[in-house]
């Protein structure tokens, strides 16, 4: 760090703290972004939907985003945020960032860009397949598997769905009941009418052969053969941070199904505490990269708004006292 108080720092540096340093930057903030090196989309080998960036590996679009802040003169360091507090005493006005490494900086807003993590179910050996044949989001990847053979892991009445939406990228579909409730009579017929396989009994396993995810195995010793399998993680938000701010995550549901956690926000970003804004996937669980990217650029062209409200009311003040 080349100062001790800058005008934003952006705790997180993907997508959404990448495109708000950027945009600061340019608005001629000061701003650093402090990243603690962990992307959600690491095990991925390609970003999709990023129009203008289609098939760019996750690394490689990081890495181009970094040369465009620094490029602007925004900093970048690495490091992991232990917490963040609002600056004591009369008068005070900002925050004061703490690094796990025990270091400190001031910042007049934040922006918290720290993402969610991904809890997966508790089969053996979809944690080492996640982001390759392990998969969960159809827009993501369901190109890359079209036409081939896909499970479906129920563990919650979403699987219906998660099996139907997968239909569209391939007509060799079969959803494995699993631990999910068992299917209403629409359902199944839906099911039925999509060719959609039904399966039941409890998956203990996948099967691999040459580093290749190459069936799913059930309790009784039955392997089925599929080249990939769609999983319902739990998307926690990483809200540490926000969280030693007063901030509380809740939780979001879809059909009527816990999904996960995530930080409320205004359509800007703005948290309910004055001065921190939060963007991406730690408020929006299921934004995915470009919309992460749009997320951080809209936060950010608020806190600068604000900065400029700020700085104006300075110096009125400054020029009434002569």
């Amino acid at each position: 760090m080349k100062q001790q108080r800058y005008d934003v720092v952006i705790v997180g540096g993907g997508a959404a703290g990448l495109s708000g340093a950027l945009t600061l930057a340019r608005a001629r903030r000061s701003v650093l972004v402090i990243d603690a090196g962990e992307p959600r989309n690491a095990p991925a080998s390609h970003v999709h939907n990023y129009l203008g960036r289609e098939s760019t590996p996750p690394g490689e679009l990081l890495a181009i985003g970094r040369g465009e802040v620094t490029g602007y003169g925004g900093e970048i360091v690495e490091g992991r945020v232990a917490s963040a507090e609002r600056l004591p005493g009369e008068g005070a006005r900002g925050f004061r960032v703490v690094t796990e490494g025990g270091s400190t900086v001031e910042a007049r807003r934040l922006l918290v860009t720290t993402g969610l993590v991904d809890e997966l179910p508790p089969v053996p050996g979809l944690a080492e397949r996640w982001g390759r044949e392990v998969l969960h989001c159809p827009y993501c990847h369901g190109r890359e598997v079209a036409d081939r053979p896909v499970g479906v892991l129920s563990v919650g009445p979403l699987a219906v769905h998660q099996a139907l939406m997968w239909r569209q990228w391939t007509d060799d579909v079969t959803l494995f009941r699993h631990t999910g409730p068992e299917p209403t009579d629409e359902e199944y017929e839906q099911l039925a009418a999509r060719g959609v396989a039904v399966v039941d009994g409890e998956v203990t396993g996948l099967e691999v052969a040459d580093d290749r995810f190459t069936g799913v195995r059930l309790a009784g010793g039955r392997v089925v053969p599929r080249e990939a399998l769609v999983i319902q993680a739990r998307f926690t938000a990483r809200s540490a941070v926000l969280e030693s701010l007063g901030l509380v995550p809740v939780a979001q549901e879809m059909g009527g199904e816990v999904i996960g956690t995530y930080i409320p926000t205004d359509p800007f970003g703005a948290t309910e505490v004055p001065g921190v804004w939060a963007a991406g996937n730690v408020t929006r669980l299921t934004e995915q990269v470009i919309g992460a990217a749009a997320a951080g650029l809209m936060a950010a062209s608020a806190i600068n708004g604000d900065l400029i409200g700020e700085d104006t009311r300075d110096a009125v003040e400054a020029r009434r006292r002569g």
